[in-house]
């Protein structure tokens, strides 16, 4: 189904996608490659979320699955919810969020600014019968009157960026795209935007997955196993542990994996900040550092591109607090150009 004919957006919801992408001086120039970041951080939500969460509810309107006076229910790590909560307000859908325990403040409170129903459960791992997902699959199918969104496994998912945020990039890039870095949560972005771009470049551009610790992405696309190799990450809303259909969807499409520690994440983002004044949120820095270390490893004058998902004030209790971060033995000392090299080259 063509989502771009059902997308006849009002109001807010106007504002949803035909985001800028640009270049990062800073590390381009410190590499020998150009790296972009598409920024997704300008949509009215705040966060790339809000492509697909506009794609699954109008594609569920138009299927007569989700009609007026139903429920939105979504169990969410990320911004999904807050997207899904953002476009159910503006088309007079009542939500209800289901996310772990721990996440950004900032995050429960755009959820409530939007009206939604908030159930917090405990972080678990799946399959265990609390985890946040299964609690919304509950929730989402115990009424007729709820309309379950499941973006894990929701093929509009990957379809709102296949027709939307790909044709966007391949435009501002003028189709010179030789590496594009995602990270995965749902895989609905890194699904539709490298299935786009292995068609119009002609299978040319290499797409690889930078996956945080604690997920099981990296670990099923070399091993086909869901094994768990990390410790604790703070990057929330990406990485997963079990299979879901966006990411069967996504793994034909990707070339490489590999896994990116929380300091290097931090690292980085406390290298461009300084640099250029970029503050940016977890999942986006660790995009970046994904970009960088695919930078250092590829030909001179490559371009790559990759996103930046969200903004920093989603990760000011965590990524921006010195606090959190002596806790978790992260170091935020802005490395000279030399030391970030030689860092990131060795990952």
């Amino acid at each position: 189904m063509n989502l771009k004919l059902q997308l006849k957006k009002t109001g807010l919801l106007q504002l949803i996608g035909n985001t800028p992408l640009i270049k990062i001086e800073s590390l381009s120039t410190l590499t020998g490659r150009d790296i972009f970041m598409k920024c997704e951080n300008f949509n009215p939500g705040g966060t790339i979320k809000d492509r697909p969460a506009l794609g699954m509810v109008i594609n569920a309107i138009a299927e007569g699955k989700l009609k007026p006076g139903m429920t939105i229910v979504e169990g969410t790590a990320g911004n999904t919810g807050i997207g899904l909560a953002m476009v159910g307000q503006a088309l007079g859908f009542k939500t209800i969020i289901v996310l772990p325990k721990g996440q950004d403040p900032s995050k429960l409170r755009m959820l409530s600014l939007y009206g939604a129903q908030i159930v917090e459960t405990d972080a678990v791992v799946y399959p265990d019968e609390r985890h946040f997902f299964l609690v919304g699959k509950k929730i989402g199918t115990s009424s007729p009157d709820y309309w379950w969104a499941n973006q894990f496994d929701n093929p509009a998912n990957w379809q709102s960026h296949y027709e939307n945020t790909a044709p966007e990039i391949w435009v501002q890039m003028k189709g010179e795209v030789d590496q594009l870095v995602c990270a995965a949560g749902s895989s609905g972005t890194i699904a539709g935007v490298a299935r786009y771009m292995k068609q119009m470049s002609g299978n040319k551009t290499r797409v690889s997955l930078v996956d945080p610790t604690m997920s099981s992405l990296y670990s099923n696309f070399h091993h086909n196993t869901w094994d768990i190799k990390g410790e604790y990450t703070m990057a929330e809303g990406v990485g997963i542990t079990r299979p879901s259909d966006n990411w069967s969807a996504a793994k034909p499409h990707v070339d490489d994996a590999f896994m990116m520690p929380d300091q290097a994440l931090t690292s980085l983002a406390y290298y461009v900040r300084e640099k250029e004044g970029i503050v940016s949120g977890m999942s986006s820095m660790l995009n970046l550092s994904g970009a960088f270390r695919t930078a250092l490893k590829s030909p001179k004058g490559s371009r790559i591109v990759t996103f930046m998902c969200d903004g920093g004030d989603r990760a000011t209790s965590k990524l921006y607090n010195p606090e959190f971060l002596k806790e978790k033995k992260i170091d935020p000392a802005v490395l000279k150009d030399e030391e970030l090299l030689k860092y990131f080259g060795s990952l």
